[in-house]
């Protein structure tokens, strides 16, 4: 076991744009595809993973220390440092359950696709961290082997099951057809933020309330096109972070460079995902009888649209504000605030690219998040001094909005404490 965790370590270490290339070019072997179309398409799906995750980036390198100056501006002083999803990824492949938690995984969605209780193919292997942090916080709590994998499995069914249940967002709004997203840190937020929207949009007043990209560049011609609106957001976050004029700037160059360059990424992304999902389709039809499969991929497929990204620009700060004024709150959010896109993306697509209903409920379900990040902190610490993680210095509490804010590994985390 000991063995084995090192090696599954060093292939997740590879990063997605090594992985999932090399998984879709046996997946289309698999699904009768020649060597060559199969080994084309995992190359253009690698290209644009390379691409997204250049302007992901982009994005986190430019809104991590923006973020950083408003809290030092400001002030705020938390006890408990939010470390953000790599620290959280890190203390996940770090627990003996580690090397289990990909072939159990594999294996349960096997069977679920078999048995047609999924419908979703999640070939996004290194997301499976967050099975496997929901496992390792159980083995951490009960030292019972069996009981963190159980605990992993019930985290995987659920997030497959809201895959399915989301994948026609993806293809309705974000015109992703065939695809559905599981990954763990974006699905947790969909059973609470989706039907947030459905109540904003009946409430008097405020369902009156619209603002998307389509009707602000309507209004406000070329100053209203996605990457003006990432240029104006930019500065605005360089502002209150106390830049000076160039860094405000650059900042706002940034922003808008993600804009404008995301939804193109994704566009090649699909160029070579295409031919993989029909012959999924045709495969999964003439064995199964079924003809609706998901290709599972990461969220990051789902957060260039632009009504996404600013929503997650103006949900920066509204963040750090929650963390002041909630009572009860002890987190301070830092490495996950450039990880807001991947956990509104749902909300967005449900409120049509609504940003003003968007940011109403992304501001209910990121306050829930610091609540449950605050209660898991001290056992959260704990997993992390067992991994032998860097703490940050001077810090004695960390947790994670990613992760330890995560509903759905929250309330596994619950149910197994009753009985340990």
């Amino acid at each position: 076991m000991e063995n084995l965790i090192p090696m599954f370590q060093a292939f997740l270490g590879l990063g997605p744009t090594v992985i999932l290339p090399v998984a879709v070019f046996f997946l289309g072997m698999l699904f009768g595809q020649t060597p060559g179309r199969s080994f084309r398409s995992g190359l253009i799906i690698g290209v644009g993973f390379t691409g997204i995750f250049m302007v992901v980036d982009l994005l986190v390198s430019n809104l991590a220390p923006a973020a950083q100056g408003m809290v030092h501006r400001f002030g705020i002083g938390l006890n408990i440092i939010d470390i953000g999803w790599p620290g959280a990824a890190s203390i996940a492949w770090a627990s003996p359950v580690a090397a289990l938690v990909i072939p159990v995984g594999l294996v349960v969605n096997i069977i679920m696709l078999v048995t047609k209780t999924t419908k979703t193919m999640d070939i996004d292997l290194w997301n499976y961290w967050h099975f496997t942090f929901c496992g390792a916080f159980v083995y951490s709590l009960s030292g019972s082997l069996a009981q963190a994998l159980i605990a992993a499995v019930i985290f995987e069914i659920v997030v497959l099951k809201i895959a399915d249940w989301t994948a026609p967002l993806l293809e309705e709004y974000f015109e992703l057809p065939g695809i559905s997203v599981p990954t763990g840190s974006t699905v947790s937020y969909a059973p609470i933020g989706i039907p947030l929207v459905w109540l904003i949009q009946k409430i008097p007043g405020i369902k009156d309330l619209h603002a998307d990209p389509d009707t602000i560049q309507k209004r406000f011609g070329i100053f209203g096109e996605p990457i003006f609106m990432g240029l104006i957001l930019g500065c605005v976050l360089g502002g209150l972070a106390g830049y000076d004029l160039g860094k405000i700037v650059k900042v706002g160059v940034a922003m808008g460079a993600v804009m404008f360059l995301m939804p193109r990424m994704v566009k090649i992304l699909m160029e070579g995902l295409i031919p993989i999902s029909e012959s999924a389709r045709e495969f999964l039809s003439k064995k199964f009888g079924e003809k609706d499969v998901y290709i599972g991929l990461d969220a990051a497929v789902a957060i260039g649209h632009p009504s996404v990204i600013a929503t997650a620009l103006i949900l920066v700060p509204i963040t750090i504000l929650l963390a002041v004024i909630l009572p009860g709150n002890k987190v301070l959010p830092f490495g996950d605030l450039a990880t807001i896109p991947f956990i509104v993306c749902f909300i967005v697509g449900t409120a049509r690219g609504n940003i003003i209903h968007s940011v109403i409920a992304g501001t209910v379900v990121l306050a829930m998040s610091l609540y449950m990040a605050t209660d898991v902190a001290v056992f959260h610490t704990q997993m992390a001094v067992d991994a032998h993680f860097k703490m940050p210095e001077g810090t004695n509490l960390i947790s994670s909005i990613d992760q330890g804010g995560n509903l759905i590994h929250w309330l596994i985390y619950k149910l197994f404490a009753l009985f340990n």
